[in-house]
């Protein structure tokens, strides 16, 4: 029945959602923010961005969380849905002068009660290695050692409005020997206490150890590998300095990356929309994928390491299989560009069925990455029966969000019948079309997977002939880098799908560049794109890029408005979502069961105006 007044209830920001698991409701008493809750004037400033960090203290509240707005950083005890935020005593807060944090990463390994490493990476192309605990700044990379005495600091035991200590850092303009461009991703190597990954809008990542310089000149380099659209160096030089590594992949900015569960590989998306899939020790390009349209802006691995997900200027959240190297799904539901993609390891269904024919992929479980939450431990250890002879079926269905700047959360599943589509499908699934990838993409070398597919029978209105291969351990096992990477794939499951539909909705954009309505007829649309020298119109209708009625097309679980600025933080945690908009606001949705009543202090009030 149609609600009068439809189009206002439609841009009604929501305080809660419903699920099959249960109702997600907001806390506005556990919403992180400046300590003056005014909302932040987000015009020409960097995203923010949130990084968690737990120190495992014995007082049993170790969560702690570092947030950027503006030129400022804060880092806060993280209370979840247990007690309200008190904003008032920030552990640390810095002011920087002459440039932004625009990204930042803890270090899980080494972070105690007493001393955690953050990295925070910056505007002017700078990386900056702090103690928020111990209040202090230890080094400071891309930038000319020489220089680095020219920063000042200064500690304010009171300041206006505020009881808590705030450092002022002035990064002097000084030459950056290394990457003169903004820093967008900065990352910890996997079970690494000192190797570092750090991404700029130049396109080039730089590998670093904190234990090493990075000298008064500017680095010479020398070839290590190259391949197609990718290049890595080598610090060339007497002693060892930063950075070890160079890599150049693609054209125009590198967005984000991310490392897979085992850290074995790392997952690339850049402007140029293309996703790449490396070996990280090989330095082995393993597969790539091209958007449907406009660059690529974010990527997640899921919990088991077999399937990523990116988002981007194409408004669409794509799914890829790493060991087919191919697209297999995609899903529509924003209406702008998609800054942030998660996977939700703690809500992962798993449905034992009766016996039936069951011919899925039967490559061999690794070893299981421990979570270090009983819920996703539970979870893992009945999906060992996934591949045993002699039980039933288990059937599982992964959970990912996606949110963007149509300040709209998604949320996704994915069930086996869209990853295994040879097997039984329902009638609503008779009109879907799979595509029939029988090579690998282009840009992938072939080496680190089987895909089998060539035997397949012809093609029937929906396709059966999805391959599914092992994933090979063959290939380079010689490190270029030093330290140790953590090992070992946590199986998880599959992801869910709902029927496709064929529908035609227009949709409202903020931005110009953005497509909107999808549909077999919008290759026309693909002029929008700025060309590369892999032109669109040729990588359309390829396992590359498959067209929209190639692939599955998935509808979100939910689509909810649920900010005034676009958001840009999407964090799945054990009780609670985090969510973050460009006003500076940091949100916690309390899970089904997990909200309890919370102790607020006096200046804990309304809600700094993200969520009505």
């Amino acid at each position: 029945m149609a609600t009068e007044g439809g189009g206002k209830e439609m841009n009604e920001i929501k305080t809660q959602f419903t699920t099959r698991e249960g109702l997600y409701k907001l806390l506005p008493h556990s919403e992180y923010s400046r300590p003056n809750r005014v909302p932040f004037n987000s015009q020409g400033s960097n995203p923010v961005r949130v990084s968690f960090v737990n120190l495992n203290d014995q007082s049993g509240n170790g969560d702690r969380l570092c947030f950027n707005v503006g030129r400022e950083l804060y880092f806060y005890i993280y209370k979840g849905v247990r007690k309200a935020a008190d904003l008032s005593k920030p552990i640390d807060k810095r002011i920087y002068k002459g440039t932004q944090p625009t990204c930042h990463d803890f270090n899980h390994l080494t972070a105690t009660a007493e001393s955690v490493s953050l990295l925070v990476g910056f505007s002017a192309g700078q990386v900056q290695l702090i103690d928020p605990i111990k209040k202090e700044t230890s080094k400071l990379f891309n930038e000319e050692n020489s220089c680095q005495h020219l920063w000042k600091v200064d500690w304010n035991e009171e300041r206006q409005d505020e009881g808590s200590k705030t450092s002022e850092e002035a990064l002097v303009t000084v030459q950056r020997l290394i990457d003169k461009s903004r820093v967008t991703c900065v990352k910890w190597v996997p079970g690494s206490e000192s190797l570092f990954l750090v991404a700029h809008s130049s396109g080039n990542m730089y590998l670093y150890n904190v234990e090493h310089t990075c000298g008064t000149t500017a680095p010479h380099y020398q070839l290590l590998k190259q391949g197609e659209s990718f290049a890595v160096h080598t610090c060339k030089s007497k002693s060892t300095r930063n950075p070890l590594l160079k890599w150049t992949v693609g054209e125009g900015a590198l967005n984000e990356f991310a490392f897979s569960p085992d850290g074995k590989f790392l997952a690339c998306v850049s402007q140029d929309g293309f996703l790449r899939v490396f070996n990280f020790d090989s330095v082995e390009l393993h597969g790539t994928m091209k958007s449907y349209f406009g660059g690529l802006l974010c990527v997640c691995w899921s919990p088991d390491g077999k399937y990523i997900v990116t988002g981007g200027e194409d408004d669409l959240v794509t799914v890829w299989s790493f060991v087919d190297c191919r697209v297999i799904a995609r899903g529509h539901g924003h209406k702008s560009w998609v800054s942030v993609v998660a996977f939700d390891p703690y809500t992962t269904s798993v449905e034992e069925g009766d016996p039936m024919e069951f011919s899925g992929s039967d490559e061999d479980f690794q070893d299981l990455l421990h979570f270090g939450r009983d819920r996703a431990n539970s979870t893992q250890s009945r999906l060992s029966k996934r591949n045993s002879t002699d039980s039933r079926p288990v059937s599982v269905t992964y959970r990912f969000g996606s949110v963007g700047q149509d300040t709209q959360l998604c949320l996704w599943d994915l069930t086996e019948d869209i990853l295994f589509p040879h097997q039984p499908l329902s009638r609503a699934r008779t009109h879907t079309n799979v595509m029939n990838a029988t090579s690998p993409p282009a840009g992938s070398n072939g080496n680190s997977v089987t895909t089998p597919g060539n035997c397949a029978p012809p093609p029937l209105p929906r396709s059966n002939s999805l391959p599914h291969s092992a994933v090979s351990n063959a290939g380079s096992k010689s490190s270029v880098m030093d330290g140790a990477i953590a090992s070992g794939v946590s199986k998880f499951a599959t992801l869910s799908l709902h029927d496709r539909k064929e529908r035609h909705h227009e949709k409202d954009h903020k931005r110009n560049h953005s497509m909107g309505h999808i549909s077999s007829k919008s290759s026309d649309k693909l002029n929008l794109v700025t060309k590369t020298k892999t032109d669109p119109a040729k990588t359309l209708g390829t396992p590359l890029c498959p067209r929209m009625e190639d692939v599955p097309l998935l509808e979100p679980l939910i689509c909810k408005k649920i900010a005034h600025e676009r958001l840009t933080v999407l964090i799945f945690l054990e009780d609670c979502i985090v969510t973050a908009c460009q006003e500076g606001f940091i949100c916690t949705w309390g899970r089904p069961g997990k909200v309890g009543s919370l102790s607020s202090p006096s200046q804990a009030s309304s809600s700094g105006g993200t969520v009505v």
